[in-house]
């Protein structure tokens, strides 16, 4: 009986071994599967596979610039009222100008919900894209960015005030300003950004991949890389 006793811890300490091993594995392969999927961090993240063009640049997508060739494409998830955005908004501009008919950059809203004004400041760039004006108004938010920004109250005067200064058509840019569809849009972006691991703003993703991105030659670098494939 003590025989049988001792074979039985024998046995049972075994499986218990087996048990541990196999949840080892699947634990590490957990972790390799997170690891892939991982979110963006404000201004990119690392080791991300490509992701799905579909739903990185949608046919209603505003281009900013746009290649011919279609060979390597910018997305950034921005927020207009981030003021990590607007830090990275003159080497955005300057990228732009350097690669110039070789890069499509795109932008996509991705407002913050702690942002007083960065959801209405994204429904007034999309009014004013509909009248043709999107860069305008997307330049317009950043270089005052920080008279209406990081504050508790409406600026909807203010960007009332920006609309009449680009020219706009006051009553048409008013009707799409409430129109729900408006509304629709820039939250649409927003569900791509998260579908895509979206967290933090700016967040750019390459040719669909989101490079490590701590300075502007960085971003030339993950440029390059894919303009010589």
């Amino acid at each position: 009986m003590k025989v049988m006793t001792k074979n039985l811890k024998i046995s049972l300490a075994l499986v218990a071994v087996a048990l541990a091993v196999v949840g080892a594995l699947l634990a590490g392969n957990r972790t390799q599967d997170v690891s892939a999927e991982a979110p963006a961090t404000t201004g990119g993240s690392e080791g991300t596979p490509s992701a799905t063009a579909s739903v990185l640049v949608r046919p209603d997508s505003h281009r900013l610039s746009t290649a011919k060739d279609g060979k390597v494409t910018v997305v950034e998830f921005l927020d207009l009222e981030c003021e990590s955005c607007r830090a990275a908004f003159p080497d955005v501009e300057r990228l732009r100008e350097e690669y110039k008919g070789r890069v499509t950059f795109v932008i996509r809203y991705f407002p913050i919900p702690s942002h007083r004004n960065a959801e209405l400041a994204a429904r007034t760039v999309e009014a004013a894209a509909r009248q043709g004006r999107v860069e305008a108004m997307y330049k317009k938010m950043y270089e005052t960015q920080e008279s209406w920004g990081d504050q508790q109250v409406s600026h909807e005067e203010t960007f009332r005030g920006f609309a009449r200064e680009l020219g706009l058509d006051m009553k048409k840019f008013e009707a799409d300003w409430k129109d729900p569809a408006t509304a629709e849009r820039v939250e649409k972006d927003r569900r791509d950004g998260i579908a895509l691991g979206v967290q933090g703003t700016p967040t750019f993703f390459v040719n669909g991949h989101r490079p490590q991105i701590g300075s502007l030659a960085d971003f030339r670098a993950a440029i390059d890389a894919e303009l010589a494939k």
